[in-house]
């Protein structure tokens, strides 16, 4: 699989975990991260082998290289996220005048935490592809406006920030 492609799909686990979190945080999070990438897994078994089980229990497959690639990194995205969501929520409050934190729809509050804390503490990802990353999730996971309301703060954010633009090839590189 395409390396972009993995680190596509590792985000978008990383803002269904997030999600949930957000809704209802966990109280053991290395357990609750198993218990997410075990469920993925075995949606994954169910899917290719649909039908009936008749009460046997499903098995579900140790995971394999590539998702043990992208959990590593989702699961960075995820710890990274959690531990600096109060200056995430710092930082969209301050680019979201007259809007309350909690007004903001929480699909869309769960992104802009992950790319904020992509853009301001991952250095091996430059700020434009964190951009880029989020509005794609925003238009998948919420809606077209969702993508244009995640645009237009993160555009703030990256015009805040003191770190050096950075180019897809330097990111590479690193």
């Amino acid at each position: 699989m395409d390396p972009m492609r993995k680190r596509r799909e590792a985000r978008e686990r990383a803002i269904q975990f997030l999600f949930q979190c957000d809704l209802n945080p966990p109280e053991d999070l290395p357990a609750a991260l198993n218990q997410f990438w075990d469920s993925h897994r075995l949606h994954l078994q169910q899917d290719r082998n649909p039908g009936p089980t008749w009460g046997q229990p499903v098995e579900v497959p140790p995971p394999g290289a590539e998702e043990m690639g992208m959990r590593l990194f989702a699961d960075g995205l995820i710890q990274g996220a959690l531990e600096h969501k109060v200056e995430a929520d710092d930082v969209i409050q301050k680019f979201t005048k007259n809007w309350e934190l909690h007004r903001i729809a929480a699909v869309d509050r769960t992104i802009l935490r992950l790319a904020i804390y992509e853009m301001m503490h991952r250095e091996d990802i430059p700020p434009v592809v964190s951009i880029n990353e989020a509005v794609d999730l925003a238009k998948k996971f919420s809606t077209e406006q969702s993508g244009k309301f995640v645009n237009g703060i993160l555009d703030k954010v990256k015009s805040s920030i003191l770190r050096p633009a950075r180019t897809a090839k330097a990111a590479s590189e690193a």
